[in-house]
C-alpha cells in the first residue's frame, strides 16, 4: 500500500484523521496522500483536493437546497480518485457522502477502509448491508459499536476513542497558561455556518448576565473572521478566539455547547456543560421520525443515561440555558455528580494510543 486517498467532510474528522495520518506516516514514510479535508490534514502532508469549508451541510432541508453542489462533489471526487489511482480509499465519518463513495470505489476494485463508523445504531440500521458489501476494514470509536456490529455478523475493530489521544497530544504540547483574572464560560457554537447562525445569538444572550465570568466563543477555523463580525459588534462583552478550542476548554469553568463531538471534548476536559441542538423545523421533524436514540449528546449516549442536560429546538432559549447554568455554577452537589459521571465515561473510552494502534493495525492488514 503506497497511495491513499482520504475523504473527510467535517472539522472533527479532520482532527482525528490528521492524528491517524501522522501515525501512519511514522510507520511508513513512503505513503503518498491525496484527499478531502481541512488544515490539520494538510499539515500532515495530505495534498488537499477539496476543503471541508465547502462540504458541511447540516440537516435534511439544507442537503436538499444544496443538492446540485453535492451531486457535483460526487462527480469531482470520483474523477480525482481515478486520476490518483490509490491503493486504498480511507473514509472518515461523513456517512451521507462516504458510504456512496464506498459503493463506487468497491465497484472499481479499490480497497475501502472506514474510520469512525456511521451511526447506524441511531438511524438507518439497514446500512449495515451496504457496509458489509463495500467496506474491507471498519474502525469504531464508541465502546458499544463493536458488539452492535458483531451481532449483525460483521467483524470490526475498536481501539478506544481518538479524543483521548487528541487531549493528551494537546497536554504534551501546550505552554503554561497565564493566570486567569476571572472564571470562564466557554461557548462552542459549532463548525457549520447554519448551526452557528441558529444558536450563537441565543447562547450569547444567555451568557450576558454572568458578569463575574469571562465569556469566550470558540470560532470555527473553517469560517472566515468576517462571519463573526456582527456578533462581536452586538456582544462586546465576549471574546472570540479562532483555532484554540482546546486552549479554551483547558481554562473553561463552564460551557454552552452545540451537540456533536464538542460535547465529548468538553466532557473529556471535565468542563460542566449544557448541550444545545437546533436545526430547521423541517430537518428536525424528519430526523425525529427516523432517528432511534434516547439522547443527542455523545456523553449521554455513551453512559446510556442523562449526564448533561440537552436543550432541543424550542428549548434552546436564553431562560433555559441560564436555568441550567445556574445549577452548574451554584449547586455544588449537582456539579460534583456530573463530574463523577464524566470520570466514569472517560474510563469507558479507554487509554491513550488509539491512533497509533489503528495505524499499526491498518498497515498490517494491508500488508498481508
Amino acid at each position: 500500500m503506497k497511495k491513499v486517498f482520504i475523504l473527510v467532510g467535517e472539522a472533527s474528522g479532520d482532527l482525528h484523521a490528521s492524528n491517524l495520518v501522522k501515525e501512519m506516516n511514522m510507520l511508513d514514510p513512503s505513503l503518498k496522500w491525496e484527499g478531502w479535508g481541512g488544515d490539520l490534514l494538510e499539515k500532515q502532508g495530505v495534498q488537499l483536493r477539496n476543503h471541508i469549508r465547502n462540504l458541511s451541510f447540516m440537516g435534511f432541508l439544507e442537503v436538499i437546497l444544496n443538492i446540485r453542489t453535492i451531486l457535483n462533489n460526487f462527480k469531482l471526487c470520483k474523477k480525482q480518485i481515478e486520476d490518483f489511482q490509490p491503493d486504498m480509499l480511507l473514509l472518515v465519518d461523513y456517512p451521507g457522502f462516504n458510504l456512496r463513495m464506498a459503493k463506487w470505489a468497491k465497484s472499481k476494485g479499490i480497497s475501502v477502509t472506514y474510520y469512525i463508523s456511521p451511526q447506524i445504531w441511531a438511524w438507518k440500521a439497514s446500512r449495515i448491508k451496504l457496509i458489509k458489501e463495500t467496506v474491507d476494514k471498519m474502525y469504531c470509536i464508541l465502546p458499544f459499536e463493536k458488539p452492535y456490529y458483531e451481532k449483525a455478523g460483521f467483524d470490526v475493530s475498536y481501539f478506544g476513542h481518538p479524543l483521548i489521544d487528541a487531549k493528551q497530544n494537546y497536554e504534551d504540547q501546550k505552554e503554561s497558561a497565564s493566570a486567569k483574572n476571572k472564571a470562564v464560560i466557554a461557548i462552542l457554537p459549532g463548525s457549520r455556518e447554519q448551526e452557528v447562525k441558529r444558536k450563537l445569538n441565543i447562547m450569547l444572550k444567555a451568557s450576558e448576565k454572568y458578569t463575574e465570568f469571562n465569556i469566550i466563543v470558540a470560532c470555527a477555523p473553517n469560517l472566515p473572521a468576517t462571519f463573526y463580525a456582527q456578533y462581536r459588534q452586538d456582544y462586546p462583552f465576549a471574546e472570540f478566539v479562532f483555532g484554540k478550542t482546546y486552549d479554551l476548554l483547558s481554562i473553561a469553568d463552564f460551557a454552552i455547547v452545540t451537540s456533536g463531538t464538542a460535547t465529548l471534548e468538553t466532557a473529556i476536559f471535565r468542563v460542566p456543560q449544557v448541550v444545545c441542538y437546533k436545526s430547521s423545523y423541517l430537518s428536525y421533524k424528519i430526523a425525529k421520525s427516523l432517528v432511534n436514540i434516547r439522547f443527542i449528546s455523545l456523553v449521554n449516549l455513551i453512559m446510556d443515561r442523562e449526564v448533561v442536560v440537552e436543550l432541543i429546538q424550542g428549548d434552546v432559549s436564553k431562560n433555559k440555558i441560564q436555568k441550567e447554568l445556574d445549577q452548574l455554577i451554584y449547586n455544588d452537589s449537582y456539579r460534583y455528580n456530573l463530574l463523577k459521571a464524566y470520570d466514569d465515561m472517560i474510563t469507558l473510552l479507554g487509554n491513550e494510543g488509539c491512533s497509533k494502534k489503528i495505524a499499526r493495525d491498518l498497515i498490517g492488514f494491508y500488508s498481508r
